[in-house]
């Protein structure tokens, strides 16, 4: 079998290291000579990720237009540079300029995304070659090639282990595990997830460790993390709920406003014999202000609001729909490790010959207390068991923990160097007043067994100065307990009250250490295998976990009470999964698992998904079949993670959210949204902001849809009955363009409606215009084309001009939607409270600048010859403001009548 065919394999972590050499023909003690080297580089490419295929920026930007909401601004702008009304053109134009630029910037979040994932690859590698040692760039590894480990060391390409002495990694960030992984250099079943591989040493992961080597099996592409990179490549975007129901909406506006003007023209040329081109102008200024043209202008500077304000909580919005997204999710699914918690191994119960404990403090702050069962404090120091299991816990560790320099009086974070689960058992010790360094001063480190996985135990000698020499032993319990005599006191080894506390342990989906001494003689300053024999006694154990973050807890609980199911998917094993989502009060019974995937139609999965909160051992390729299951089930997912792991999956889902601290820059460049303190509680949060941002952008077209119906119903209207009409098409044209965009903002910058997240989130199926909602649009429609003609035709009977009876019915107009307004503020609540005026500033604003302008335009000389207006007198303005005024009581008695059926949303 050929080396080309054999380096594509996927399985190598099935076979030993022996048929691995002898099949990609390397000599361990030599390396590949660099004639071959040269050749392997040919065939198999530099160990890097190859850039995709990308569309060239003209196309990306012409597709940006590729929208039927786009197709209608563009007639939009075209019929009102028609009409002369250059400026009205210029709004419309620019704001479809303006959302292209926006898409075409956006676009490319794969191609970054590939890019963090291959700036994970280690710079440099040791590597044999010709026989000797050499510093390389990890570029130019290839298949065959022998590579050394080092504690620290990133590695720099899949490698299948020939040697390994106490060697571990941390592979959080591709397989979701807290602690570091023991590596070993046996076969493991071809079926074994990636996580179990203990032969293989993962490209990108961190050696924490120990020390090894290996032969690189996979570079590039080929390795997990480039197989990764190709699924984020793979999966398509979705559309966000709001560009859905947009385009919805566009498409049904569009063939409604057409049909409505083609059917107008013929009306009024064939019926009711009016010339052509009069026709033809009043239909295309019936089309301008059937078109909400604002719409997208709106909907953009609500999102960038909303942007702005969840910069101010720790969400940075890298893509705008994202924002409204949040509002709409129904799911979040969120990795466990650094997401849900604190990526964080903590020391959580400590048993103790005669009693056991419970520790508080997360992470590795040296902050909290311990507790007795009854919820008593003790103090360590005033009891000699807890005692001498720190001062093993300390001394038997070769980790250590300190804060970061020059933040201690801000509360700087305290680091870890070492293995996570020996950082646990240091911050345990430092909880108790211990300090490590006057530890080591104290008791010197004579000589040291480091932990192996064959072992699974540590044992350290040492001595204090005045002759006494101690053993100290930690490790696997059962390996422990075979090598203790009796407890701490010397009091009879009790083996089931120890091994029924080991089950306790791991049954709460705890890692359990045991700690152990025994005496040395003074004149031994090593320690050997031969030392490891039944003299030991019992400490205790300790129980350690990544535990859940406090405030996720709370949040989970509050996205919960806003209907929104949340699902932990990590690749950790099942009871440890499961142990930490009944902490987060999820429904952790009955675990799925990858293996159970695996053996799962689409459809059975779709039913598994939905009754399941908590998926253990899932990789990658399960985390996109389960949120595709759920979409499938019509759910709006968002994804939240800090991985590499989850970068396909960011990408995939709905909204992608991105842990910015301590995730990796594969997971920020897929995520829509990044969260710069890497806390689930601001997944909270943003839901909130996006459901404010969604309320206001429907507030918007609440307002919008109405004011814009109303003033192409009297121009319909008007042809239809063969009325004259009471604006004219310029007229109209004024209107829309100082109260379209201009009023509908002010709704743009609304606060948050009372609980809004004490209802659950909207289907994603919902329409924009609901039913409710339809049917407030007709009715505002019908009130303010009955106040239009109400006052043209009461000027006209009073014996005023055509003039002033237009220029009477045109602020009219603009009066009924200034009240409206007001009336929009709040779904359904009354208006009938202050707040309605101080709640949002904004809205006064734009009411004093439209007064204003409404004035010019009524008194201006300039606007009065432009738009043929006159001066009103005060009977005039006075039915003006009457109109305005009964279009709020009007609306306000309708809100009641909704209000009294139950109805609190539209």
């Amino acid at each position: 079998m050929s080396e080309s065919r054999l380096a594509s394999t996927s399985h190598w972590h099935a076979l030993d290291g022996e048929q691995v050499l002898q099949r990609l023909q390397v000599d361990p003690a030599d390396g590949l000579e660099a004639a071959e080297v040269a050749r392997r580089r040919a065939r198999h490419g530099a160990n890097r990720l190859p850039d995709p295929p990308r569309r060239p920026p003209w196309l990306r930007f012409l597709l940006q237009f590729h929208n039927p909401l786009i197709y209608v601004l563009l007639v939009a702008g075209l019929a009102t540079l028609l009409l002369g009304s250059h400026v009205d053109a210029g709004v419309i134009l620019g704001v479809v300029l303006i959302n292209a630029l926006i898409g075409h910037i956006q676009e490319g979040k794969a191609e970054q995304a590939l890019a963090a994932v291959r700036g994970m690859l280690a710079a440099r590698a040791t590597v044999q070659r010709g026989g000797e040692r050499h510093q390389i760039d990890a570029g130019e590894l290839v298949p065959g090639d022998i590579v050394w480990l080092e504690p620290g060391d990133r590695v720099p390409a899949d490698l299948r282990l020939l040697q390994a002495r106490n060697l571990r990694t941390v592979e959080a960030a591709l397989t979701g595990e807290s602690a570091a992984v023991d590596k070993a250099t046996g076969a493991t079943a071809a079926s074994a997830p990636v996580a179990d591989r203990q032969g293989i040493a993962f490209s990108g992961t961190l050696v924490a460790y120990g020390n090894g080597c290996g032969v690189v099996v996979a570079t590039g592409s080929a390795t997990e993390i480039g197989h990764i990179g190709q699924l984020v490549s793979g999966v398509q975007t979705l559309a966000t709920p709001l560009t859905r129901r947009l385009d919805r909406f566009a498409r049904q506006i569009t063939v409604f406003i057409l049909g409505v003007s083609l059917l107008t023209l013929a009306w009024g040329h064939l019926v009711a014999g009016l010339p052509l081109f009069d026709v033809f102008l009043a239909v295309v200024g019936l089309a301008v202000a059937a078109i909400p043209e604002g719409m997208p202008a709106v909907v953009t500077i609500v999102l960038a609001i909303g942007t702005r304000a969840m910069a101010h909580r720790q969400a940075i919005v890298r893509r705008l729909p994202a924002v409204e997204s949040l509002g709409s999710v129904t799911v979040i699914c969120s990795d466990k490790t650094g997401t849900l918690t604190r990526n964080e191994m903590t020391a959580v119960r400590v048993v103790l010959p005669a009693r056991e404990l419970s520790v508080t403090g997360t992470g590795y702050a040296p902050e909290g207390g311990f507790h007795a069962q009854d919820g008593s404090v003790l103090h360590p120091d005033s009891d000699p068991a807890m005692q001498a299991l720190l001062h093993c816990a300390l001394l038997c560790n070769d980790a250590r923990i300190h804060r970061e320099a020059g933040t201690a009086e801000h509360g700087g974070q305290w680091t870890l160097t070492g293995d996570p689960t020996e950082g646990a058992l240091v911050t345990l010790a430092h909880k108790a007043g211990l300090d490590a360094a006057d530890a080591a001063r104290t008791f010197l480190r004579l000589d040291a067994i480091p932990f192996e996985s064959e072992r699974q135990l540590m044992v350290t000698l040492h001595h204090d100065h005045a002759g006494h020499h101690e053993l100290l032993l930690k490790g696997a319990p059962e390996r422990v307990l075979a090598l203790c005599t009796c407890e701490a006191g010397g009091r009879p080894l009790d083996r089931a009250r120890w091994l029924a506390a080991i089950e306790r342990a791991a049954g709460a989906g705890e890692r359990v250490l045991a700690l152990a001494r025994g005496e040395g003689t003074a004149d031994r300053h090593e320690v050997t295998l031969d030392d490891l024999g039944p003299r030991f006694e019992l400490l205790g154990l300790v129980g350690i976990i990544d535990p859940p973050r406090d405030e996720a807890v709370a949040a989970v609980a509050e996205c919960q009470r806003a209907g929104i199911r949340v699902k932990m998917i990590t690749g950790d094993h099942a009871v440890t999964a499961s142990a930490i989502g009944r902490q987060l009060g999820l429904r952790a019974e009955g675990t799925l698992t990858g293996d159970t995937i695996d053996t799962l139609d689409d459809a059975a999965l779709r039913h598994a998904v939905m009754a399941t909160d908590v998926f253990a051992r899932a990789s990658p390729e399960h985390k996109l079949r389960l949120i595709a299951a759920l979409q499938a089930e019509g759910q709006l997912v968002a994804m939240t993670g800090d991985g590499v792991n989850d970068a396909p999956a960011l990408k995939a889902a709905d909204v992608g959210v991105a842990m910015g601290g301590k995730g990796t820059d594969a997971a920020r460049e897929a995520a829509d949204l990044v969260l710069t303190d890497d806390n689930f509680a601001t997944i909270a949060r943003a839901v909130r902001q996006g459901r404010v941002v969604y309320d206001n952008i429907k507030k918007s077209l609440m307002f919008m849809l109405p004011t814009n119906g109303g003033e192409a119903g009297v121009i319909l209207l008007a042809i239809f009955a063969g009325l004259p009409l009471p604006v004219t098409a310029g007229q109209i044209l004024w209107v829309n363009t100082v109260t379209a965009v201009t009023l509908a903002l002010a709704l743009a910058f609304e606060p948050a409606e009372p609980h809004v997240m004490q209802h659950p989130p909207r289907p994603p199926d919902e329409s924009v215009v609901t039913r409710a909602l339809g049917a407030r649009v007709l009715f505002v429609i019908a009130l303010i084309i009955a106040a239009t003609f109400w006052v043209f035709h009461w000027e006209l009977a009073r014996g005023s001009t055509l003039d002033t009876a237009r220029t009477a019915a045109v602020n009219a107009l603009v009066a009924c939607e200034l009240f409206y307004l007001f009336n929009v503020r709040h779904f359904t609540r009354h208006a009938w409270r202050l707040e309605t005026l101080t709640g949002n500033p904004v809205t006064l604003l734009v009411a004093g600048l439209l007064l204003l302008v409404q004035l010019a335009f009524t008194y201006a000389p300039p606007l009065q010859a432009l738009f043929r207006t006159t001066a009103l007198d005060a009977a005039s303005w006075g039915m003006v403001l009457a109109m305005g005024a009964a279009t709020f009581l009007l609306v306000e008695l309708e809100k009641a009548l909704l209000r009294g059926g139950g109805v609190r949303r539209l």
